[in-house]
């Protein structure tokens, strides 16, 4: 067995070469593309008008960038906005808009699930970073052996099909020679949970542990913001916890900035910065109460800074519409890969870019144990929010959040009626069915103006389309979570993708062509040599020459199913080894 492997091997470099279409194509058409995610940051950049940030690395990847400061996620939480950045299509057509799917049990009616899943996207549905190890990209996720920076929380799981590498230990020069990359490297000390006190104020097993990990992980952290110096926004109570959390959130992205800095400097030593496209932007809104899980822009408005090669339009604003299902056609387009006309976004960078969007949408359901549901729509002024829960209020308790110091100076001054109308409305109910607000006149969007007369006509407007998008886009919200689960879990199992179907065709003495398909519907498929490990399947794009003395397995995965099991087929031989039970290999 050992010296057909060996064989095997050998033989393995030329075969691959034939098998990886555009595998060797690194030129300026074809460039190498890298997207650095911080987490939970909102727009905290000098570089984006904040005047108490101090990001000089940040401020200085932005004069060589093209910077779009209206830019917005689908949801003001991590796994929706991610689950929609991945695939191009907003979250709830994916049925991956509450947050988490596989993390929290909900019992309570009308919508709550008690097991955890994985959403089904519709079978056509893909992750673009797939489509472009298609188009012969390697893809990773991951760098540096930073914690979480390979962060997959996209929902549906993490089908064997979307990366090459996504360990943390992953980076470019996993690739072969010449091959073109796409890398998504998520920067996490800027996340919410880094607001929490790294010495543990409260006693709750999240407290403590999350204390340790952030004296550990921030470890060299400079103070550099004073809490007297912070602009306290009018939807959080001024108090001396408030300002400290605001100043350590500003603390925490001057700290993490310096890992963009590794990054291009990794880029710049390896001879790659020439050819390579950096995209920064982060996963939604600053991790504050009344920001992170909302739709208001304090949740959902990002920076979002594109550094092309050889610096072409540096320093350049574009002040268009971007939403996040944007990223996934632009950067698809940008690597001359097709877009599928599945994706519900738009390029917005290319040669061929599309008309800039007129409105963006976004959506906000159950979060962790507490059930919601709301809907919004943003044109270059104004925003209209649909309340389709009135009787919960804005801010539920939810445990994570509670640990802020903010959520806590809530509970505190609230107990003592010390806080702001404003401030106070958060907990009531019911919530206005209706919000709209003027983002260029009240930018922290305080003063609700659905319902006066003389916006009628906006408030009709943005209403209208907000009716065509849901026409337009299917929505799983219109459903309670548990059917939704029934629907894509049949009695609450998770489908298992069946194994795939192999054709051998005779091309030589020397090789032969292999042809997969798939009996499940809209599986991804792949294939490697007998012997290899599992991070070397390699993405099936058509009928591919092998040697003929060569053995194989070969595997499916449908998005939010369980993968198929490896079916094993030697060439030379009828023998076909798969688990009995399971979907036969047919010749």
């Amino acid at each position: 067995m050992s010296l057909r492997i060996c064989l095997i091997c050998a033989l393995s470099w030329l075969a691959s070469c034939q098998a990886q279409p555009g595998a060797g194509l690194n030129s300026p058409a074809t460039p190498n593309i890298l997207l650095v995610v911080f987490e939970d940051m909102s727009q905290k950049i000098g570089a984006f008008g904040d005047p108490i940030a101090t990001t000089p690395i940040l401020d200085a990847f932005a004069e060589e960038s093209i910077l779009y400061p209206n830019t917005f996620t689908t949801a003001g939480v991590c796994a929706p906005s991610r689950a929609a950045l991945i695939t191009g299509v907003h979250q709830q057509s994916l049925g991956a808009q509450h947050m988490r799917t596989h993390a929290f049990g909900t019992t309570h009616e009308p919508s709550g699930y008690e097991i955890g899943y994985t959403a089904v996207p519709p079978p056509e549905v893909k992750a673009f970073p797939e489509l472009m190890r298609q188009a012969g990209y390697y893809t990773f996720t991951g760098y540096g052996g930073w914690v979480i920076s390979n962060k997959k929380d996209y929902q549906f799981g993490t089908p064997f099909t979307i990366w090459d590498d996504d360990s943390v230990e992953a980076s470019w020069r996993g690739r072969a020679s010449g091959q073109p990359f796409f890398g998504m490297v998520t920067l996490a000390t800027t996340h919410e949970s880094f607001l929490f006190p790294e010495q543990a104020v409260r006693t709750t097993d999240l407290a403590v542990k999350t204390a340790a990990r952030n004296s550990k992980l921030l470890a060299g952290k400079e103070k550099l913001t004073r809490p007297a110096d912070v602009i306290v926004p009018p939807w959080l109570p001024d108090t001396p916890e408030v300002r400290q959390e605001i100043a350590a959130q500003y603390d925490n992205i001057a700290f993490t900035e310096k890992k963009l800095q590794v990054l291009l400097s990794d880029l710049e030593a390896d001879g790659l910065a020439d050819n390579t496209i950096v995209i920064v932007t982060t996963d939604h809104g600053d991790g504050f109460p009344r920001a992170k899980r909302s739709l208001y822009d304090s949740g959902i408005r990002v920076p979002l800074m594109i550094r092309l090669p050889g610096g072409e339009h540096a320093g350049e604003v574009r002040d268009e519409l971007v939403s996040f299902v944007d990223l996934a056609p632009t950067i698809l387009s940008t690597a001359d890969t097709s877009v599928p006309a599945w994706i519900q976004g738009r390029d917005f960078l290319g040669s061929d870019r599309d008309f800039p969007n007129q409105y963006v949408f976004a959506s906000s359901d159950r979060m962790d144990s507490a059930m919601d549901r709301m809907k919004a729509v943003r044109d270059e002024r104004y925003k209209l929010i649909r309340n389709y829960r009135p009787e919960v209020p804005l801010l539920p308790r939810i445990a994570f959040r509670e640990e802020l110091r903010s959520m806590q100076a809530f509970r505190a001054l609230s107990a003592t009626n010390g806080l702001s109308r404003l401030q106070n409305s958060y907990f009531d109910t019911p919530r206005p069915t209706v919000e709209m607000y003027d983002t260029l006149g009240d930018p922290e969007e305080t003063r609700n103006l659905a319902g006066e007369e003389r916006l009628s006509a906006v408030q009709n407007r943005l209403a209208g389309a907000l009716d065509d998008w849901l026409l337009r886009t299917p929505d799983w919200s219109a459903v309670t979570e548990r059917e939704m689960v029934e629907m894509m879990w049949p009695a609450g199992h998770q489908p298992v993708t069946l194994a795939p179907n192999l054709r051998i065709e005779k091309m030589s003495d020397q090789a032969v062509n292999i042809t997969l398909s798939s009996p499940t519907e809209g599986a991804s498929l792949a294939w490697r040599y007998e012997g290899e490990s599992d991070t070397e399947w390699r993405v099936y794009t058509g009928g591919t020459r092998i040697p003929a003395i060569a053995c194989i397995d070969v595997k499916a995965v449908r998005y939010g199913y369980e993968a198929s099991v490896n079916a094993s087929k030697c060439m030379y031989s009828d023998e076909v080894l798969l688990p009995s039970g399971t979907h036969e290999v047919d010749e």
